[in-house]
């Protein structure tokens, strides 16, 4: 019992000093990763920090240098930046100059919102809500900006730092200050600048003076540029041959003169002027998403000149005499039409907020008020997202195509355009009829033009009981026959469908091509009827029969005054 109780305390006294050393071990490892980076020397070579400059926070750090360098105290704000990588000479050197290019870089290449960023010593995410998986944590480093030159990425990033037993203060990194000569270089000042009186440099809200003066003289410039790329393409357009050609070259005057300014404005950004970030990013934005619509209409202009053609091919009118083929491709072009509109706007979209990088800055926002935009589109989108949605449906089904004859609401009519948001009917009497697609396809239709165009119409006479049917009938054949557009002629038709006491009911039944041929048959084969009924047998006009006596004349009577009948 006694060895057995020993082993028990031995296992136990080993187990304890186990969980100990874990325990200790992992207390060292908490211990040495730190809320700062800790060095032996800061900026030697620059000399105490004047009482100007605070450090303590991230935003703190900023603000003294936006402060500082507005001020044009430059020696003063290389004070923020850790110049651990340049010897004391340098840093004394070389400084004052780091200094004023991060903040001509700030100032055109990246706009710092000095309210978003810390105010914490620590730089812990402040998150309520608790969606942050990272919320209180201190951190040692964030990111101020990101910025590309010469097809390089650089990151501009705060680091805090403690100095043996001094308060921890917070510094551009050293990485960051080795990439401000390339940045330098790609958003610095352009040539031209170190011309302008210093008076003009001076800053007016949010640009400084002389760019409210340069910008619109710039656009001006750019604006007399496109205008005379619009007159070159008209004038291009005489040369060309007419027809398709010349009719895409006028059509697309516009845009290749917006195509042309949004190009030469870009390259005057890149290379000539260079403006402050918000002018920048704002005109960048503009230009690219002119850019994206200019080519885009450039290929709905062709689109539309070879729908175009291809209508002008159909002799010039839409309707279902011409082959299913050619009114099919129709149908195809203007879904093409409708893709090409969707895919841009989809396409530019994308690619403007890629370009202001709407995604990393309110990414948490837009997620956090996903629901919400949801619905706010929802409701107000509603029926447009419907429109768009049924035009999609009908492309694909296509239960009507361009040229389709369709019998809608009582009326037929001709299909001349499915469009986005609506369909453009032709009606019989030459009229246009704009329905909406979600309207149109909620509703029961008739497409003449899905299997044959053929129409078998009627029409209807009224006559006096005494007319002979068999010698209408005879003349009727020969009056359908005659006619051009009645096909079919065995399907031809006359006979009494009703009878009253005074006239009878005379039906005559015809096939034709189409409705609107049927339609001119029909009438003018009424006309002829009419006209020989008026011609050869006036009688058997239907008459009213008026009775002026009831007695019956097959008696007889005594006096000699005898019943009469008048019709």
């Amino acid at each position: 019992m006694k060895r057995t109780g020993s082993w028990q305390r031995c296992l136990a006294a080993a187990a304890i000093w186990l969980v100990s050393s874990l325990c200790l071990a992992q207390t060292q490892d908490a211990d040495s990763v730190q809320d700062w980076y800790a060095i032996d020397s800061l900026n030697s070579g620059l000399g105490k920090a004047p009482g100007s400059v605070k450090l303590r926070t991230p935003r703190e750090s900023m603000r003294t240098f936006r402060d500082l360098t507005d001020q044009g105290d430059f020696e003063a704000a290389a004070h923020i930046l850790n110049l651990a990588d340049l010897s004391p000479a340098e840093q004394r050197e070389r400084g004052a100059e780091l200094a004023r290019e991060l903040a001509a870089i700030f100032q055109r290449g990246k706009s710092i919102r000095i309210s978003n960023l810390s105010g914490r010593q620590d730089a812990a995410i402040e998150n309520p809500t608790g969606e942050s998986p990272h919320a209180g944590e201190p951190r040692r480093d964030i990111e101020l900006a990101t910025l590309e030159a010469d097809g390089d990425t650089y990151d501009i990033r705060l680091g805090r730092y403690q100095l043996d037993s001094e308060e921890p203060v917070w510094l551009i990194m050293p990485e960051s200050v080795a990439a401000i000569p390339a940045l330098y270089h790609e958003y610095g000042p352009a040539a031209f600048e170190r011309h302008i009186p210093e008076s003009l440099k001076n800053s007016f809200g949010p640009l400084r003076l002389w760019e409210w003066i340069a910008i619109p003289l710039v656009l001006l410039a750019v604006a007399l540029v496109g205008k005379a790329v619009y007159r070159l393409v008209e004038m291009m357009t005489r040369w060309l041959p007419s027809g398709s050609p010349s009719i895409f070259a006028k059509q697309i005057r516009g845009p290749v003169a917006l195509i042309v300014m949004s190009l030469l404005t870009q390259a005057l950004l890149d290379y000539v002027v260079s403006f402050s970030a918000i002018a920048t990013t704002t005109l960048r934005v503009v230009l690219i998403a002119i850019l994206a619509w200019g080519i885009g209409a450039v290929g709905l202009r062709l689109v539309d000149t070879m729908m175009l053609k291809m209508t002008r091919r159909l002799a010039g009118q839409i309707d279902d005499s011409k082959p299913r083929d050619d009114r099919k491709l129709l149908t195809t072009l203007y879904a093409v039409r409708r893709i090409i509109i969707l895919v841009l706007v989809t396409a530019v979209t994308i690619y403007v907020l890629g370009q202001v990088q709407l995604f990393e800055t309110l990414g948490l926002s837009i997620l956090a008020s996903a629901s919400v935009l949801a619905v706010l589109v929802g409701v107000a989108g509603q029926a447009v997202l419907g429109n768009i949605l049924s035009s999609f449906q009908l492309s694909l089904a296509k239960p009507i195509r361009v040229g389709d004859l369709v019998m809608f609401e009582g009326q037929w009519a001709y299909v001349e355009g499915i469009f986005y948001t609506h369909i453009r009917l032709r009606l019989w009497n030459e009229r246009r009829l704009i329905v909406p697609v979600t309207y149109f396809a909620s509703k029961a239709f008739e497409n003449l033009s899905s299997k044959s165009t053929k129409e078998y119409r009627s029409l209807v006479l009224t006559l006096h009981l005494s007319a002979d049917i068999a010698i209408l009938r005879d003349k009727f054949l020969e009056f359908a026959k005659a006619e051009e557009n009645v096909i079919e002629h065995h399907k031809l038709l006359c006979c009494v469908t009703d009878q009253t006491g005074p006239a009878q009911t005379v039906t005559c039944y015809l096939m034709t091509i189409d409705p609107l041929s049927g339609w001119a048959a029909e009438v003018s084969v009424r006309e002829k009827l009419l006209a020989f009924i008026r011609d050869e047998h006036p009688e058997w006009w239907p008459r009213d029969v008026v009775v002026i006596s009831h007695r019956d004349i097959a008696r007889g009577h005594a006096s000699g005054d005898a019943d009469e009948l008048v019709q």
